[in-house]
């Protein structure tokens, strides 16, 4: 044991991403497959072996825990990973992908983007199960990593509500050196497990009972509880559960609005949800935009002369609202009826607001993606402020949302704000060098930036934008995927030299 708890984390990682091989190994023998099944055993002997002789050279070397060091561990595992959980997916047996392809498959879906390369009847059953798996994985990662390394480190928008300078820690060396990644990071998977294991079974029960397969259910229960939005049958329209299915997805999509959703007991105090900024800004955001897609919707079915259709009036309205929080959550599955609408107004789909909804993001240490909602809430508390203070000089501002946000965590919020602005802008000018037209370039930098991959299938002109990228430009895409899932302020903290020192 001894030895084990001095195991690099990067290696224990890489173990457990070669033991996770093992299920769709017993899918694929269950379904008798038995040539997939060996392909995915294979694979994990090969990790392990790997991982066994690893830790064999690294044997009796220490390592100082530094916070650059955490930073560069977490970071390392989306370099080191993905090419490990490609190997079942490149034989015959698997599949026969290409090296490049199955790469970004498995980085898509570590990071919880969800973008793929293929439609759903070009993979098998089981590699829809293990592209799944591999998000649902990495949504619990990110939970953890957020928790248990970026937020000791004032990353992640912790930075928000404490007001501390990003990449130091918040009681000073003790929290990054006495206590170590891996017995902080062991600690946090071990408490956040039980919830977020248990709300994925029972999310597959219901949407079974709903109507859907098992396996389709089992794989949309994983994709919804890490917001990944991958799916083996194209979405949930391809599902047998109906809006049923959509109204239990739409539920559990919630947890991703606010850490405090999951009931982490992380010391959140007595504070009533109504009272969560995360949830009130989600709320306002939502009925926003609800309202005003619905009031547009509606003035061009009378046009039409259809705006009597009450249940065409009810269908838009479901439509946007879950189209709304599923984007919104960055998870990006479709609701069945936001198509139909097209046909009641005769409108094309407003995509251009989901991209909105995707840049916003949800809560703060959540599987969520974007700019996160703390951080809205932060520039618009300010926003108002400032406005009171043009219009009564002599007033004194109050605390903002309840203590929730620091004073200089609104600082922090645009400093955050504009490096992903300027992110969006450097990937899309990197993504048209390599031959891409702009808009298909801005769609497709967004979608990675906010891990949203189903956000680039909404571009109607273009059916199948993943596909049409080249090698150089699905390396930029998939670095974009990782600087989205770690931050730009974890990337600066990691890069810049004042986080060098010990």
């Amino acid at each position: 044991m001894a030895r084990l708890r001095d195991t690099p984390l990067l290696i224990l990682l890489m173990a457990l991403a070669g033991a996770a091989m093992l299920l769709p190994a017993g899918h694929a023998a269950i379904l008798r497959d038995h040539a997939l099944a060996r392909a995915f055993l294979y694979a994990a002997l090969m990790v392990a072996v790997l991982c066994v002789m690893l830790a064999l050279a690294l044997a009796g070397r220490r390592f100082r825990p530094t916070a650059r060091g955490q930073l560069a561990t977490v970071a390392a595992v989306y370099l080191v990973l993905p090419p490990l959980l490609a190997l079942p997916l490149l034989p015959d047996e698997g599949g026969g992908l290409p090296l490049g392809d199955a790469w970004f498959e498995m980085l898509s879906a570590l990071t919880t983007t969800g973008a793929t390369l293929y439609a759903p009847d070009e993979l098998t059953a089981t590699v829809h199960l293990w592209r799944a798996f591999v998000g649902w994985m990495g949504g619990f990662y990110s939970l953890v990593v957020a928790l248990a390394v970026l937020a000791p480190l004032n990353l992640g928008g912790m930075e928000v509500v404490s007001g501390r300078t990003p990449g130091r820690s918040q009681g000073g060396a003790q929290i990054v050196e006495v206590a170590g990644i891996r017995q902080r990071m062991a600690r946090f998977a071990l408490q956040l497990l039980p919830a977020y294991g248990g709300l994925t079974l029972l999310l597959w029960l219901l949407l079974i009972f709903a109507g859907d397969a098992s396996l389709v259910a089992l794989c949309h229960a994983m994709s919804t509880l890490a917001t990944s939005g991958i799916s083996p049958v194209g979405g949930l329209q391809g599902g047998q559960a109906g809006l049923a299915g959509e109204g239990l997805v739409a539920l559990f999509l919630l947890l991703a609005l606010s850490r405090r959703l999951l009931s982490l007991g992380q010391g959140q105090g007595s504070r009533p949800l109504t009272r969560d900024a995360e949830l009130r800004t989600a709320a306002v955001i939502l009925a926003l935009v609800v309202g005003l897609l619905l009031m547009r919707q509606w003035a061009a079915a009378w046009r039409l002369g259809q705006g009597e259709d009450l249940g065409a009036a009810l269908g838009a309205l479901w439509g946007n609202l879950f189209m709304a929080l599923s984007f919104l959550t960055t998870s990006g599955f479709e609701s069945e009826h936001w198509l139909r609408t097209t046909l009641w107004t005769g409108l094309s789909p407003a995509g251009m607001v989901l991209w909105g909804l995707a840049i916003v993001g949800g809560g703060i240490a959540t599987t969520a993606g974007g700019v996160k909602l703390l951080r809205v809430a932060g520039l618009f508390r300010h926003a108002t402020q400032e406005l009171d203070l043009v219009i009564h000089p002599n007033a004194v501002a109050g605390t903002m949302g309840g203590r929730q946000i620091a004073r200089g965590g609104t600082y922090l919020a645009w400093v955050f704000f504009m490096l992903f602005a300027c992110t969006i802008v450097a990937v899309t000018g990197l993504l048209t060098l390599t031959a891409e037209p702009f808009e298909s370039a801005l769609v497709l930098a967004i979608s990675a930036l906010t891990n949203t991959g189903p956000l680039a299938v909404q571009m109607v002109e273009v059916p199948a934008p993943w596909t049409e990228v080249d090698g150089a430009g699905r390396v930029i895409l998939g670095a974009a995927m990782v600087v989205g899932r770690l931050e730009t302020l974890a990337i600066l903290a990691l890069l810049l030299p004042e986080g060098w020192k010990s």
